[in-house]
């Protein structure tokens, strides 16, 4: 088996819109898998930073702000 070059594995999951509410869609089908596999190599013994966030400046969160006659930073 090649060694590997890395010694840490870098994660993200998918950046939920923060246009609405978070549901659990957002668990489903954004964290959850993500965090099933980060669990999975940190009980293989791997070195696994898992980062996540939020798309704070997309669209969907502009065209609800324009909706709701607000700014986005508002939404």
């Amino acid at each position: 088996m090649e060694e590997k070059k890395f010694k840490r594995t870098l994660v993200t999951s998918a950046l939920p819109y923060a246009n609405g509410p978070v549901h659990i869609g957002h668990l489903a089908g954004v964290y959850v898998p993500a965090d099933i596999y980060v669990r999975y190599l940190r009980l293989k013994g791997e070195n696994v930073l898992f980062i996540g966030g939020s798309d704070e400046h997309g669209v969907p969160v502009t065209i609800r702000a324009k909706k709701e006659g607000c700014t986005p930073q508002d939404v």
